[in-house]
């Protein structure tokens, strides 16, 4: 690995330890940009990833999408193009070496005024890749490093924030179009391409998650046949429409349960299911566990003494 590399990581650990007072998510002053600190592995929970920029500067973490698996480190970072719903854990951390990552929300409209600006810098799709997998990783080079590095310090020069984020944003966008990568961005960004369709679809999954799915309202949003929206939509997320929405569904009933102290009936209500056995059901085959363990040991774990708090 290039020195320059090794440097640039070991700068953007050291810059993200200062931004950083202890474990959880941090948002910060940064627009689009949040920083995640985890002083050891976690278990596999679910996560509802938005289009955005996943990066780490150290430690690593695994993703299941699917039957696909995902092992995601400091040499490669991730791009996700559409709202997907994916179970990670953090697989290496320590207090010594927590798990480092930068987060940064990707912008459509920033996306579309570069390729707008020249619609031939995107990468070209690379031969016997699956272009309808909304997640795509690729090998991090100083060049990206550097910039998302340099956004990061401006987080130790807050006055400046205002001029410069935009154009470092800006420039790391442009990076990630002319990367590896690329293809995917200028793909499920411009819009009338089938993987814009489906992020549309599965946007408005997510809008309407509480409601019953009716797939002719979501074909139609996407400009798709109900069958071509069903076939598409799993490439894409690995998980049928339905099985997207019912995912939405108890992340949502988790939080509820956990952090609003819902009970079982009204978490299942709130979140549109009309049985409560039923849900407990889903629950339980999703998450391993029945609400009410899952609730008891949850809180256990929030309520343990963590090494600094989140300052975000």
């Amino acid at each position: 690995m290039p020195r320059t590399l090794n440097a640039l990581r070991q700068q953007l650990v050291e810059c993200l330890l200062r931004a950083t007072s202890g474990d959880g998510l941090h948002v910060t002053k940064v627009p689009k940009l949040k920083l995640v600190r985890v002083s050891g592995p976690t278990a596999l929970g679910q996560v509802l990833y938005q289009p955005g920029l996943c990066l780490l500067a150290q430690g690593s973490k695994q993703l299941l999408v699917g039957d696909t698996r995902i092992v995601h480190d400091s040499a490669r970072h991730m791009v996700f193009a559409h709202d997907v719903r994916v179970s990670g854990q953090v697989a290496q951390a320590s207090p010594e070496k927590p798990y480092l990552c930068v987060w940064l929300d990707i912008d459509p409209t920033v996306i579309a005024s570069l390729l707008l600006e020249d619609a031939q810098q995107a990468a070209p799709l690379p031969v016997g890749v699956d272009a309808t997998f909304g997640i795509h990783t690729a090998s991090t080079d100083d060049d990206l490093l550097d910039a998302v590095l340099r956004l990061c310090r401006l987080l130790e020069t807050p006055r400046h924030i205002r001029q410069l984020a935009p154009l470092v944003y800006r420039e790391i966008m442009y990076r990630l179009l002319i990367g590896e990568g690329g293809w995917q961005l200028a793909h499920f960004m411009t819009p009338g391409t089938q993987p814009h369709r489906i992020r549309l679809a599965a946007q408005q999954i997510t809008l309407r998650y509480r409601e019953p799915l009716r797939m002719e309202e979501i074909a139609q949003a996407a400009n798709m046949s109900q069958s071509s929206l069903h076939h598409h939509f799993k490439l894409a997320t690995r998980m049928t429409p339905l099985q997207y929405q019912k995912q939405l569904r108890l992340q949502e009933a988790r939080r509820l349960l956990v952090f609003e102290a819902a009970t079982v009936a009204s978490a299942a209500h709130r979140v549109g299911y009309e049985s409560a056995s039923q849900f407990s059901r889903e629950y339980t085959r999703a998450f391993g566990i029945s609400p009410s363990q899952d609730v008891r040991e949850l809180r256990s774990f929030l309520l343990q003494p963590a090494s600094g708090a989140p300052d975000g």
